[in-house]
């Protein structure tokens, strides 16, 4: 347990235990896991890897450093101490109050619990006196946002702030019932299915087609009710209630009767899923299902619908301050796997687009951010040299610090310097770039405060070293 930083305790390292220790520990907290199971620290650190992989991809800023992740045989040492615990044991109620009593009484009682049922309400979990909440999350825990909780308020809102820290989305349930919300509605579309599959109206492979080629992606970013208002047309959610509400009273679905598990039944989903995905290890389908997440994520964030929301504000909260040699550190982040060529290294758009976000922060820093662009006034980029020095590898943490060559009149010289982790530097980026009015799309002069940060950041800067830097085109046209 590292001193100033939270810790969490997992208790139980499955597929979703696994993914609360990557969210934990990715966030910079230190990860306690307690599991009997021989191989838990090998599928654990396969859940971990992945997640490194993933979540970085997701921000423009780079996470906080990793806490410190220990395996403990005893369930008390485990937990002593901890700010959270994740109850994370298969969904078995007898073995859950057993599980949570002890935890009730070995945890601070400052602690959170949690369990990760995906079923069970509180009043169940808590029978044999134990104070749990509810902290149902979605697989996998470390990319998708969405927590549900359900429990006594006091619980459930320190729980909901922690997690808001983490980058997660915590739903409180106005009251508690049998598998919450999603799993609910996750269970009307599984019934269906099985019974598309065994009136052989569909195969597994066709069911999961028609979603993610059609209303899955709709859903990702609006959701269902929203959705449906939409397709209402101008005249809205009435309309549309008035259009195709009779169609709830049709014989359209079987929602009410779950098929009988058969072995036939069984065999024949497992058999058509075998078909479908049977190519692929479990390892390989989560790294595709994680870098397809990312991708949607990401376009997610740039309109800031949906989980978009949850990232952009989780990434406003992360760390990007602080200096290196004197100058600013203008960005710090991982390098995502998309920011990869066919060579296995950084592809030089990216550098370019690295650049781009620092200088961002430059504009921030001497008062040209959103609020001063929103006014009608901005820099924009007329020339920029990139000099490559070393290779980037996906996951590498990258630290570009800004120089201010100049800043004075309408321009803004800046020189852009790329670390890598181990010190090395990658590339050097400068840039010169004009104040523009946007409404006449022409150069202009910037605001006072401006100018005047702009030119005490410049001769801070003066003295320093600026190596590498050259001389524009559109300088040498001024004739200086």
């Amino acid at each position: 347990m590292s001193a100033g930083r939270e810790t969490a305790a997992i208790v139980g390292g499955g597929v979703i235990g696994g993914g609360w220790a990557a969210r934990f520990l990715l966030n910079g907290w230190d990860v306690n896991v307690f599991d009997p199971d021989p191989d838990a620290e090998r599928k654990i650190g396969e859940v971990i890897a992945n997640a490194r992989h993933a979540l970085p991809g997701l921000y423009d800023r780079a996470l906080p450093d990793e806490g410190t992740l220990t395996f403990f045989d005893d369930m008390a040492e485990a937990v002593a101490g901890v700010d959270w615990v994740q109850e994370s044991v298969p969904e078995q109620l007898a073995l859950k109050h057993k599980v949570l009593g002890a935890l009730s009484e070995l945890a601070p009682q400052s602690a959170v619990i949690g369990s990760s049922t995906s079923g069970f309400k509180p009043s169940e979990l808590n029978a044999e006196g134990a104070r749990a909440i509810v902290a149902h999350p979605f697989n996998p825990v470390y990319l998708l946002p969405l927590v549900e909780l359900v429990g006594t308020p006091e619980r459930t809102g320190r729980a909901a702030e922690l997690l808001r820290a983490l980058g997660m989305f915590p739903l409180t349930l106005r009251k508690e019932i049998d598998a919450h919300i999603a799993d609910r509605l996750l269970e009307a579309v599984w019934r269906e299915s099985l019974w598309l599959v065994k009136d052989g109206v569909a195969t597994t492979e066709e069911i999961d087609e028609a979603i993610r080629m059609a209303f899955g992606i709709r859903w990702a970013q609006m959701g269902l009710f929203e959705t449906y208002r939409i397709a209402g047309g101008e005249a809205g959610m009435k309309h549309f209630m008035a259009q195709f509400g009779p169609a709830l009273s049709w014989p359209w679905t079987k929602l009410m009767d779950v098929p009988e598990f058969t072995p036939e039944l069984v065999d024949l989903i497992a058999g058509q899923s075998d078909a479908q995905s049977g190519h692929m290890s479990i390892r390989q389908l989560e790294r595709l299902r994680d870098d397809n997440l990312v991708g949607m994520l990401r376009a997610l964030k740039r309109s800031g619908s949906g989980a978009g929301g949850v990232l952009t504000s989780h990434e406003a909260a992360l760390d990007q301050t602080g200096s290196r040699d004197g100058l600013p550190v203008t960005a710090r982040r991982q390098v995502p796997s998309s920011w990869t060529d066919y060579n296995g290294h950084m592809n030089e758009t990216h550098y370019l687009e690295a650049a781009s976000l620092a200088t961002d922060r430059l504009m921030e820093m001497v008062g040209a951010g959103a609020e001063y662009i929103a006014s009608g006034r901005s820099f924009f980029t007329v020339e920029t040299h990139i000099r490559y020095l070393d290779e980037v590898l996906a996951g590498e943490t990258i630290t570009i610090t800004t120089q201010v060559l100049r800043g004075e009149g309408k321009k803004m010289h800046l020189f852009h310097r790329l670390w890598r982790a181990d010190g090395a530097l990658a590339a050097t980026i400068e840039v010169l770039l004009l104040h523009t009015d946007l409404t006449t799309r022409r150069s202009s002069l910037p605001d006072r405060p401006v100018a005047e940060a702009l030119a005490a950041l410049a001769e801070k800067h003066a003295e320093m070293d600026s190596t590498g830097a050259g001389r524009f085109v559109g300088e040498r046209r001024s004739g200086e």
